[in-house]
């Protein structure tokens, strides 16, 4: 279903408690996929993941890839600088250090110019920023809530808001990996280690949506939103979106379904960019299987990080990926944060979700899913460039590898469902 003219959905898809039909289940719909006859350009692909998310396909938008922090950041702050009406940002990770104080900064100048901020932040993940940043926002006018503070949600502490969204007039947005903090934003870097990350900044009938988004978080941590209807796509040229969001009892299920269709459908290339990988059975399955059917699979995962039991659990993997004929790559130039994919050059997915056990039960994620050939061959083209500072992983030196060090692998894949 295509989104046209004004919003017209009152709460956002899928909805929860929806019961995904057993076809289209991530276990089972890639048969469905498989058998479309284009692959992810074919129209019943675009149809298909409807059907899965139940949710709109916006048309008409106007996407930028970001891939430094430092043009990304430029960007949002050039966008909040012209914002006449509203802000919504919401964050994993809101730090006050010099990103963190200069984002502030740029808000409580829209806020004097009569624009209604609000800041929504994870409370796990923004633990560093104390409460005298907080009330400082709010005396500049900004509106601020943490998701989930420790004195008050002892039973929720296993979920966690991890969506990093902006939303300018409901007419742009900004959408990724990227948290507020310095070494995601901006030249300045955490104890001088780099990250490398991906961001879009999106303009069209997506922010809408977006805006949605942020709504279901602010109202979950008690704020009051003000609907309003979302600015139609001025024209149909442009990128096609589906926003894949989810939330614990809501999403989840369908965000991993489309993945498993859109790895059905690859007919040539399915590349995977994801700092902290520690996906479930289901999913090592639906990759060797890919790339049986001669689909160049290959997987960029970190080298440097800053969870080394994660990557542990990752590692857990590597053989029965490696044996199926997945390619893996451990990027060496900087901690790898990025949550991409891009296949056959067309479909990309940019945004928060982990291949991870939390990203897929616990967390609050959003995601969008980019249908476009221009925005496909960038971001195929930034895989390749970042192949080039990576190291490829061979299965004879795998194979190879200090017991210690199958040990760990072992160890932390059984503990993936706890990280």
């Amino acid at each position: 279903m295509r989104a046209r003219g004004a919003w017209i959905y009152a709460t956002l898809r899928p909805r929860a408690g929806r019961r995904l039909p057993e076809e289209l289940r991530a276990g089972t719909v890639g048969r469905l996929a498989e058998s479309l006859a284009s692959g992810v350009s074919d129209a019943g692909f675009e149809r298909l993941i409807a059907r899965i998310d139940s949710g709109p396909i916006h048309c008409g938008n106007q996407v930028r890839l970001f891939f430094s922090g430092e043009e990304a950041f430029a960007s949002i702050l050039e966008a909040v600088a012209g914002a006449a009406e509203e802000v919504l940002l919401e964050t994993y990770i809101l730090r006050d250090d010099a990103t963190g104080r200069k984002l502030v900064g740029v808000l409580a100048e829209a806020v004097g110019r009569g624009v209604r901020v609000q800041v929504l932040a994870d409370n796990y993940g923004s633990w560093a920023a104390k409460r005298s940043f907080w009330r400082r926002m709010r005396s500049l006018g900004i509106e601020g809530r943490l998701f989930h503070p420790f004195w008050s949600h002892l039973r929720g502490l296993l979920f966690r808001d991890h969506r990093k969204i902006i939303v300018i007039d409901r007419r742009v947005c900004f959408t990724g990996g990227m948290n507020v903090a310095n070494e995601y934003g901006s030249s300045h870097r955490n104890e001088d280690v780099a990250w490398r990350d991906t961001h879009a900044r999106i303009e069209g009938p997506t922010a809408g949506e977006l805006a949605l988004v942020f709504g279901e978080g602010w109202g979950r941590a008690g704020g009051v939103s003000q609907p309003r209807p979302a600015v139609p796509a001025r024209e149909r040229s442009g990128a096609s979106t589906l926003v894949l969001d989810s939330r614990a009892g809501r999403g989840h299920r369908e965000t991993a379904a489309v993945l498993a269709a859109l790895v059905g459908a690859s007919r040539k290339r399915l590349w995977i960019t994801n700092s902290y990988f520690a996906p479930n059975r289901t999913a090592i399955r639906l990759l060797g299987c890919a790339a049986q059917r001669g689909v160049d699979v290959r997987l960029l995962l970190p080298g440097p990080t800053d969870m080394p039991l994660v990557r542990h659990a990752g590692h857990g993997n590597y053989s029965a990926l490696l044996a199926h004929g997945v390619r893996v790559f451990e990027y060496q130039a900087a901690v790898l944060h990025a949550k991409t994919l891009v296949v056959d050059d067309f479909v990309s997915v940019v945004g928060s979700s982990n291949l991870d056990f939390r990203s897929f039960y616990f967390n609050a994620e959003c995601n969008v899913l980019i249908l476009d050939e221009g925005t496909g061959r960038r971001m195929a083209r930034a895989f390749e460039e970042d192949l080039d500072q990576a190291i490829e992983v061979r299965p004879e030196v795998w194979h190879r590898r200090p017991l210690a060090h199958r040990l760990g692998d072992a160890l932390a894949r059984c503990l993936s469902p706890l990280l």
